[in-house]
């Protein structure tokens, strides 16, 4: 189960696959085929569907291959539906039975799935190969999760104890169990990887340097490991025990071969401290002989294999056949090698830095074991002494062990034995010395094994990091049955008993508390109890003993033997109900023992060898003796605790057992201080057996894990071969019922296991009580009490809890198929309505589509009857060509809806720029609103930093407050116990002086009643003696009598126990109550506790001494001296940080303006430049028209026409200047509404700033009023707190204490009414004893009252002079006195109780013994014939009855099987309906997920919606673009057109006046001279016709790609939302394939609902019928076991009388000297036990007097309380006026250093005090000197009075001499406690050392905050800073975005410009001026600027085009 290194993935062997489980079609199998299962001898249990029931018998049909079969129905066992197949907690089951949880772990294990739960449990089945599970990240992904978050696996074990360790404060323990090669040690290796890696310690420290995965620890020079020891060391203990403990088996290649406890320590903080390793049972019997194919210890092979030659030489090894006790040989393991396993095995030895000397002598002695095996001895020829014929391995092994060779041959072939008071020399047999050989490997190796585990948790042992708490990790064998089991087998049950009644307590613990948290009725139900009586047969010491009693007390008597074991067994345990004897004499078992996990057998062959564990001693001796250190170390234990048993010739004729040893318990005897610890001491003469130590150990280990929270894993081993993938279900079946897993599901069953929340339960079944909770608001409770109240519920099946409503197995189901049909219904008639409309649907578009059909064949018929008609033909030929005529109107039609798309692109556009501009006002507004918000934050930030330094220097201000008061307190303690211990002194020696005189009276008196008792003895005997023949009855009848008084004594402990019990858990109970109603009381009444409280702690403060007022005043100086240096400071840096805070406020407000003023500025520049431009516009349209007036003038004719352009030119001309007086207006406009807007927001930017320096001066005044309230609320709240915790915690524990008191003397009192009863019954015998009793109590009385008179005087002289110290005392000290009085009277009360008990059962069993033995003689003579007779009567009897019995017996496991399978279906349908509920919270939690889904997808849909705003948006905007294009180009071509009308006119003109010239007035110069200049300037117009041409052409182009731009966009935008659609409708249709499955789901289950139901009613009709059989059978049942038990008795009753009577003359005399040894040793303890309960009477008296002193003292305590009032005002008024001084002293900084040093001075004067506290200690100490001077001289003046009246008061003087020795223990004591006194006041100097560094210590940290403070406040201003940087760039962008705006604003203004020149160039070539003053005006090139595109027209073009209107002008004159 090791970590693999493939490339698999992990999750494949955590996760299940649920898509598999949640199968439909399964489920639907599973319900149409009724599947259950029944049993099968191959596969344990199989699939089979119920075909028919034939009465109790059932034809089924198996799934696998279809055959029929006929089965028992008590043998079926319900299926679970599919849907639970491969669950992870098998407790969920449906139906929890055999079948399903072996299906369940078999296909979780076929899926690689190993951990499964089982409730508590978690199940592990051994996988036979490594898995991917157990790697760093699997770790990691288990870490800090819960256990039901993440799959099964023994990480989410360890996780949970590791959290409730640290969370809980509680010790955990995690107990792996399973027989051997199930996994338990490599599980137990997980846990341990898993907890050093989660809690390694070195991973929260700062200097390591070396990572994790270092193979290996680095060491540093001081040669400690410097990362990870401890936890690599916890890691490498594992090799070195698997080692020397682990071996090869049949099953297992590393089985573990002992038990053991690993003990992990984790210190407050969660990491490792230390472990601790303990041991159990190691099987030391493997180191002598193997099995067949089975191995010894690991170690001796690994040895072999890789020591090397000179290691071979020195430890004198040799090959693997050479060793007698290597059975086997070399048997290698594969996949392993010993020699690789050896290097790893040292290798771990030096990390657990083992020396090499350690080290070669283990291997030495390892080498020793092999060595006893080639001992060889020979038998003599003439007699059977052994003999060592060859010594050469005796020779090699005392070389090993440092031994005299001949001392141990002498020592093993005739030891010497104690005879008498002599030894003498026996010699052994060869059997003898094999045996003492072997024993003495075994012990050896044992020994070595012991001291390497100590060695090993030396090494893990931390003594300076002290564990808080611990996680303990039990790897142990679980449950065995072999055919035959031995005495190692019924230790390892005897285990599993304990640990499963463990486990069975822990489980219904964890349930009884759930049901007191909701407050249900609960009878509580221990399930533990139910393996009671099997522990009892095992571990009961007496009345009957028990199987280990009986062992231990056989091993005493020298002639028993086994079979002596077994009959004495069978005499006292016969009756027992989990004891069975062999049913025939042929069994090869002895007897029987019924554990939970079934009946085992056990063969008691040499259990009393085992028991024992014979040794040779005189081995032992030569051991210890030896001259190697180590191995004498090993045996140094043997010669001082060797015990002789005196039975060395009759056991065998073997050597004695070996007394304190146990087989792998560690901390037994054998180890001494400095190798093995302290060792463990027993009684002298004490013989302890292997299984009395087994069981103290046992119990130990129990006693540790009550104290924990268990944790429990069960390993199970799949099959015997190792093959991975396999299963045997038997062998899992067994293995499940050893663990206890069968066990802890029958426990699931009991009980309420379902429980709902209210408001789950109201949401969930509401539905089935529609009308039943009112409309409205209804508390949960209520609710789910009418919803049961309609459901008409039987009141036992649920409970109504606070928060959650429980029901029994099988309720939820029945609601759940309920609630199932109600959904069925209701989704049917959805389902038919949704139906109905689809068919209607349907039904019209099946009409549409008929109508339509008759449309086409109306249509066909007129098409065939006019297809030959020509008239028909020529209409279809004419028609196309009408097409033509329609072009025009689709020209227009197409126009037309081009105008209306530019109109929308236009209206979009502008939208679009007034949402951008919303949007950009918008984002402005909330950049204000989150820098301010930042302020804010900042400001809010700054007040809890400081609040919090306020807070935590308040804290440490009073922690040295109260350290100092808790000094002066224990100094002033320590002072009255001084005094009042000096008072007890003399009182008691008073006392002891009284007692004295009362002893000696009673001594006499006791004397006097010793010798009648006597005389009353002796005539006894001389009655016994007479009644000889009578005494084989008395035997009988005593142990008859004893019986029943033991069982009567363990009936009543057992009740006074549970009495015990339930008194602690009502005071319990009452203790929870009182602090519920107290803390209600608080609750209601916080206020006037607040006040209460404060008012005891002012009146609290004022009980301290004059001698302290002082001490307080400078405390509170230094107080106030520190709390204003703090202050100071605060103050200093919160006015430094506002004063920076309103510096880089009003920097950032320059920062903005200055931004906007540049703004701004631009703003005005881009105006003057436009207004610049305006102007020279301007200008030059002046200029053109001057020129054009003058052109006029010049060429243009009087006629009308021209008058008329004239006229209109002006007009245009006249617009224009109108139009550039509007434009220059608005602009004016403009500039002005943009100056208005700044100034109105600097104005709104001042006004904020005010408002927000107001509040902010607002918000500073408000903290600091708020900080002085906080401080001190707080300081008021925490003394109050603390108070009202201490007086809490000592009323509780006052009461507590009280109540156990009362509560055991109210049993006291009871027991003694009890016992007065009892002893008037007794004879008069007894008489004298009570007499002398009372007499002694009654002079008790007077010493009691005249105690209570020197008490009160000592008390009055106490208040004279001690009133003001007893106003101090504290209460804890005299609380612990009473405690330990109480305990002490306690004590005495018991043992005394136990003592009277004895004594009367004694006596009575006495007395009725003489009184019917003198009966039954007289009877037995007359009934011995008779007896004979009705001997073989009972005899034939007894026959017929037991086959009666046998009968009965068998109807009635029949019943009771029947029975079983009945109430586990009724458990797995209460099962089912749980699951059922389950399912529905999962389908309610989907329907969550889908509202979520469906609240997702409109939140998209709205985003979308919101992008397709916007893109809309952009697309109206380039709509706008593209029609502001096309007009241009219109303008454009509207240009072009008239451009060519003027060149035509002008041709037109040019040919006029070619035309019209004559030869009169011009000459031919003249006219080319024109011709040149004209065609001059028509070149020059064509030239700029071309490029206005060319212009139009890219505007055209520009246009195009603008609109092919605008239509991908749109493509795009189109193709994102349908992807979108698409997305959202793929969701729609997931989400409905998801309703459709849950609809499917909810089907299956109203199926399996109704199912279910029927079974349930057929079931309880069968169970009825069932139950009427079972009660018949019962009854019958008992009469017949009535009569046999009857029958029996009387059989037994007379062969008991027969055999007594036989015997009695043989025993009577030696049991009339045992009654009278008896008798005398009752008087005596009679006598002893009234002196003691004398005892315990003045000790309960003096426990009232000091219990009504206290009361006194709390009385005198009360009336302090007036002075404690005026000293609180008085403080008070203190407090006011150093608060005023703290105001004044605010702004001195420089006295802080000042009054730094007064407080260093002040620690001075304390050290003074401290020094003037150790003189006065020293004063104490020369009184106490002087005090025992006092006592010398005494002793002195007693030895002179001694000497004088020495011969007349031997008895006084005897007397005193005692009194003298108790005062000087007295002295004694008190020296001691004055040597702890001088210990505190060390204690105390060194806290207060420790004090004073912690101050530095907070001083440091202190500056250290502010260095952190100030590099946060730099970083907080160097991200300010950046924000500011960040709000610059916006700026600036904004700038550029606004300064290209203005650019097309130019763009387009000089678009306008070049339209209005092309107009004037128009208009002048319509005018037609001269020439030359054309070409004159305009010459050169002329740039035309249309939307950025430039138009030239050169002066040529221009000649050219006046050339042509010349001509045309001249042609038009002509």
């Amino acid at each position: 189960m090791s970590q693999r290194s493939g490339q698999e993935d992990p999750e494949r062997y955590l996760f299940v696959d649920r898509a598999v489980i949640y199968n439909p079609a399964a489920q639907a199998d599973w319900t149409a085929k009724r599947l259950v299962w029944i049993p099968s001898e191959r596969h344990g249990f199989e699939a089979a569907s119920v075909r028919e029931e034939r009465g109790d018998e059932v034809i089924v049909e198996l799934a696998e291959n279809g055959k029929k079969a006929v089965v028992n129905k008590d043998d079926i066992q319900k299926m679970n539906p599919p849907k639970f197949s491969k669950v992870e907690d098998m407790a969920e089951l449906t139906c929890l039975n055999e079948a399903s949880v072996l299906h369940n772990l078999k296909d979780r294990y076929y899926s690689g799935l190993i951990y499964t739960y089982s409730g508590l449990f978690c199940v592990v089945i051994n996988p036979y190969k490594n898995l991917p599970i157990y790697s760093d990240n699997i770790i990691e992904m288990y870490r800090g999760k819960k256990r039901h978050e993440m799959p099964p696996h023994i990480y989410a074990i360890s996780e949970s104890a590791y959290r409730c360790m640290l969370q809980d404060r509680e010790d955990q323990s995690i107990l792996c169990t399973g027989e051997s090669g199930a996994g338990k040690t490599e599980n137990t290796k997980k846990v341990i990887q898993y907890l050093a890696h989660v809690a390694s310690s070195h991973k929260g420290r700062k200097d390591h340097n070396i990572p994790p995965e270092s193979p290996k620890p680095v060491k540093l020079q001081s040669g400690a490991l410097f990362y990870g020891e401890l936890e690599r060391q916890l890691l490498q203990a594992n090799p070195i025990l698997e080692s020397f403990g682990n071996a090869k088996t049949v099953k297992n290649d590393n089985s573990s071969r002992f038990g053991k406890f690993i003990r992990i320590n984790f210190d407050v903080t969660g990491y490792i401290v230390g472990a601790n390793i303990e041991t159990y049972l190691l099987e030391k019997s493997r180191a002598i002989r193997q099995a067949k194919d089975e191995r010894t210890f690991h170690i001796f092979y690994q040895l072999l294999a890789g020591a090397g030659e000179h290691l071979k030489s020195d430890l004198l090894l040799e090959g693997f056949n050479n060793y007698r006790f290597l059975s086997n040989g070399n048997i290698p393991i594969p996949g392993q090698q010993d020699k690789d396993n050896f290097q790893e095995t040292m290798e771990a030895m030096h990390i657990m830095s083992f020396g090499h000397e350690e080290i070669l002598a283990m291997l030495k002695v390892v080498s020793s074991v092999l060595q006893f095996g080639n001992i060889i001895f020979k038998k003599e020829r003439n007699t059977d002494q052994a003999s060592m014929p060859d010594n050469t391995a005796a020779q090699k092994l005392c070389h090993l062990l440092g031994m005299n060779v001949m001392e141990f041959t002498r020592a093993i072939l005739s030891p010497r034995i104690k005879v008498g008071r002599d030894y003498v020399q026996k010699a052994q047999t060869k059997e003898q010395a094999d045996f003492a050989v072997e024993a003495l490997a075994k012990a050896t190796y044992e020994r070595l094994f012991r001291w390497l585990v100590h060695r090993i948790n030396k090494a893990l042992d931390r003594t300076k990091r002290q564990g808080a708490s611990f996680i303990g990790i039990l790897d142990i064998a679980g449950f065995e049955i072999f055919q035959l089991n031995s005495f190692e087998q019924m230790c390892i049950n005897y285990t599993n008993e304990k640990l499963q009644q463990l486990f069975n307590h822990t489980m219904f613990i964890l349930e009884q508390e759930e049901y007191q948290r909701e407050g249900i009725e609960w009878s509580f139900i221990d399930f533990g109890l139910d393996l009671q009586p099997c522990i009892d047969l095992i571990e009961r010491p007496a009345n009957p003993p028990g199987v280990l009693a009986l062992l231990d007390e056989e091993c005493w008597f020298p002639k028993a033997t086994d079979k002596t074991f077994v009959d004495k067994l069978i005499q006292e345990q016969g009756t027992h109900t989990k004891f069975q004897k062999p049913r025939q004499l042929k069994d090869k078992a002895d007897f029987c023992i019924i554990h939970y996990a079934g009946k085992v057998d056990y063969k008691a062959d040499e259990w009393l060898m085992k028991n024992m564990d014979p040794l040779n001693d005189n081995v032992a001796t030569l051991l210890h003796q030896s001259t190697d250190k180590f191995v004498a170390e090993l045996w140094k234990d043997e010669i001082q605790t060797i015990q002789r048993a005196s039975f060395y010739d009759n056991v065998t004729s073997l050597d004695e057992p070996a007394v304190d040893r146990i087989v792998g318990l560690d901390q037994v005897a054998g180890m001494n201080e400095t190798a093995f610890g302290a060792t463990y001491k027993t009684k002298k003469g004490m013989f302890r057996t292997v299984g009395q130590l087994y069981k103290e150990s046992l119990t130990k280990l129990m006693a540790t894990l009550r104290n924990t929270n268990p944790n429990f894993v069960r390993c199970i081993i799949p099959n015997h071969e190792k093959r991975a993938g396999k299963l045997e279900p038997h062998l899992v079946l067994d293995q499940l019922r050893c663990n206890g897993v069968l066990e802890g599901i029958r426990i699931c069953r009991q009980g309420f296991p379902n429980r709902i929340v209210f408001q789950e339960f109201r949401q969930r079944y509401e539905i089935l009580t529609p009308n039943a909770i009112p409309k409205g608001f209804m508390d949960g409770k209520q609710a789910c009490e009418r919803m049961i109240q309609a459901l008409e519920l039987d009141p036992n099946l649920f409970r109504i809890g606070q928060s959650k409503i429980f029901f029994r197995t099988g309720v939820l189901a029945h609601l759940e198929e309920e609630r199932d049909l109600k959904i069925t219904d209701i989704i049917i008639y959805f389902q038919s309505v949704c139906r109905g409309y689809l068919a209607r649907k349907a039904f019209s578009k099946k009409q549409q589509q008929l109508s339509a059909l008759k449309v086409l064949q109306r249509n066909c018929a007129a098409y065939l009857k006019l297809r030959h008609w020509q008239w028909w033909r020529l209409f279809t030929k004419v028609k196309p060509l009408l097409q033509v005529t329609r072009q025009e109107e689709e020209m227009q039609a197409k126009d037309e809806e081009l105008m209306k798309v530019k109109e929308r692109q236009q209206k979009v556009e502008n939208e679009l720029v007034e949402m951008e501009r919303k949007h950009q006002q918008l984002i402005e507004e909330k950049n204000i609103l989150a820098e301010q918000l930042h302020a804010e934050t900042e400001l809010f930030a700054e007040a809890e930093e400081m609040r919090v330094r306020l807070l935590s220097r308040k804290q440490e201000l009073e922690e040295i407050l109260h350290d100092l008061e808790s000094r002066v307190e224990e100094e002033e303690e320590r002072n009255q116990s001084m005094q009042n211990e000096k008072k007890k002194m003399q009182a008691h020696i008073q006392d002891l002086e009284e007692q004295l005189d009362e002893e000696e009276a009673a001594r006499q008196k006791l004397q006097l009643d010793k010798v009648t008792a006597e005389a009353k003895i002796k005539k006894m005997e001389e009655d016994i003696l007479l009644l000889e023949d009578q005494n084989s009855k008395f035997l009988k009848e005593k142990k008859l009598l004893e019986d029943r008084i033991g069982e009567m004594t363990s009936l009543l402990t057992e009740e006074e126990e549970k009495a015990k019990n339930l008194g602690k858990v009502k005071n319990k109970q009452e203790m929870v109550m009182v602090d519920l109603e107290e803390r209600l009381k608080k609750e209601e009444k916080t206020r006037q506790e607040l006040e209460k409280a404060k008012r005891k702690l002012d009146a609290e403060t004022t009980d301290l001494q004059d001698q302290i007022v002082e001490l307080q005043g400078q405390i509170e100086e230094l107080k106030i001296q520190l709390t204003k240096k703090d202050e100071e400071l605060q103050t200093s840096l919160s006015r430094s940080d506002e004063e920076t805070l309103v510096k880089n406020n009003a920097l950032k407000q320059v920062r903005e303006l200055q931004a906007q003023l540049a703004e701004l500025q631009e703003d005005l520049e881009s105006e003057k430049i436009c207004r610049s431009k305006a102007e020279k516009l301007k200008r030059d349209l002046s200029e053109e028209l001057e020129a054009l007036k003058t052109e006029l003038e010049d060429t243009l004719d009087t006629t009308a026409a021209q008058q008329e352009l004239r006229s209109k030119r002006e007009q245009e001309v006249a617009e224009l200047k109108k139009a550039i007086d509007e434009e220059t207006k608005n602009h004016e406009a403009q500039i002005q509404d943009m100056r208005q807007r700044h100034a109105t927001a600097l104005e709104e930017l001042s006004e904020q700033l005010e408002q927000a320096k107001r509040f902010k001066a607002n918000l500073e005044k408000n903290k600091q009023s708020l900080e002085s309230d906080n401080k001190e609320m707080a300081c008021e709240v925490k003394g109050l707190q603390q108070a009202r915790t201490e007086s809490e915690h000592k009323r509780k524990k006052l009461e507590g204490q009280l109540q156990e008191l009362m509560a055991r003397t109210t049993e006291v009192e009871r027991a003694k009414g009890e016992l007065a009863d009892r002893s008037h019954k007794l004879q008069a015998e007894l008489d004298n004893v009570t007499a002398l009793l009372e007499e002694s109590e009654k002079k008790g009385v007077k010493l009691v009252k005249e105690v209570d008179k020197l008490n009160s005087k000592l008390q009055d002289l106490e208040e004279l002079r001690q009133e003001e110290t007893r106003q101090k005392l504290n209460l804890s000290g005299q609380i612990r006195q009473l405690e330990v009085d109480k305990t002490t009277l306690l004590e005495q009360q018991e043992e005394d109780e136990e003592a009277r008990r004895n004594l009367e059962k004694q006596l009575q069993s006495v007395q009725a013994q003489l009184f019917e033995t003198k009966k039954k003689l007289e009877e037995d003579v007359g009934a011995m014939e008779s007896l004979e007779e009705v001997k073989r009567k009972l005899q034939k009897d007894m026959e017929l009855t037991s086959q009666r019995l046998e009968e009965k017996t068998m109807a009635m496991d029949k019943m009771e099987k029947t029975k079983n399978r009945l109430q586990q279906e009724l458990d797995d349908l209460m099962v089912d309906l749980d699951h059922q509920r389950q399912i529905v919270s999962n389908l309610e939690k989907k329907q969550k997920k889908f509202d979520q889904l469906l609240a997702e997808e409109k939140n998209i849909s709205a985003r979308y919606a919101e992008e397709r705003d916007k893109a809309e948006a952009e697309a109206r905007e380039k709509e706008t673009k593209a029609l502001s294009m096309a007009r241009a180009l219109e303008e454009a071509l509207e240009a072009k057109e008239e451009l060519e009308r003027f060149n035509k006119q002008l041709r037109a003109e040019m040919e006029d006046l070619m035309s019209s010239k004559d030869d009169v007035g011009k000459n031919v110069h003249e006219l080319e001279k024109s011709k040149r200049t004209l065609e001059q300037q028509v070149e020059e117009m064509r030239t700029q016709l071309e490029e206005l041409e060319d212009e139009l052409q890219a505007t055209e182009d520009a246009k195009l790609r603008l609109e092919v731009n605008m239509q991908a966009m749109k493509a795009q935008f189109d193709r994102d939302l349908q992807a979108r659609d698409e997305q959202g409708e793929e969701k729609k249709r997931a989400l409905v394939k998801q309703v459709r499955e849950m609809e499917a789901e909810l089907e299956d289950e109203r199926k399996q609902r109704t199912l279910a139901v029927a079974a349930k009613k057929k079931l309880e009709m069968d169970l009825n019928e069932v139950e009427g059989q079972i009660e018949a059978a019962n009854k019958g049942r008992d009469e017949a076991i009535k009569q046999l038990r009857k029958l029996q008795a009387q059989m037994k009753d007379y062969q008991r009388e027969l055999e007594e009577a036989r015997a009695s003359r043989d025993e009577i005399f030696s049991q009339s000297k045992e009654n009278e040894k008896k008798l005398k040793s009752l008087e005596a303890e009679i006598l002893q036990l009234q002196e003691d309960h004398a005892a315990s009477e003045r000790a309960r008296r003096h426990a009232e007097q000091e219990r009504d002193e206290l009361a006194d003292e709390i009385s005198n305590s009360a009336s302090g309380k007036s002075s404690l009032l005026e000293e609180k005002r008085r403080l008070e008024a203190r407090i006011s006026q150093l608060e005023e001084e703290l105001e004044e002293e605010q702004g001195n900084m420089e006295l802080l250093n000042d009054r730094f040093r007064k407080t260093t001075m002040q620690v001075d004067g304390l050290n003074a005090e401290l020094a003037a506290e150790r003189g006065t200690a020293q004063k104490s100490e020369n009184a106490r000197q002087q005090m025992e001077r006092q006592n010398k001289d005494l002793k002195a003046k007693l030895a002179e009075l001694e000497g004088a009246v020495k011969s007349k008061f031997k008895a006084s003087i005897s007397a005193l001499e005692a009194k003298i020795l108790q005062l000087e223990e007295q002295l004694e004591q008190e020296a001691k406690e004055r040597a702890g006194a001088n210990k505190i006041v060390r204690r105390t100097e060194k806290k207060l050392k420790e004090v004073m560094m912690q101050v530095e210590d907070e001083h440091r940290h202190a500056d250290q905050y502010k260095e952190q403070m100030e590099k946060a406040n730099a970083r907080m201003k160097q991200l300010k800073r950046q924000l500011e940087e960040a709000e610059e760039d916006a700026t600036r962008a904004n700038a550029n975005r606004r300064k290209l705006q203005r650019e097309l604003d130019d763009a387009t203004e000089a678009s306008e410009g070049l339209s209005r020149e092309v107009n004037s160039l128009k208009n002048r070539l319509r005018r037609g001026g001269p020439v030359s003053s054309f070409s004159s005006s305009r010459s050169g090139r002329r740039n035309l600027n249309l939307d950025g595109a430039s138009v030239d027209m050169s002066d040529d073009d221009a000649d050219s085009r006046s050339g042509d209107f010349n001509e045309t002008q001249t042609a038009n004159a002509e």
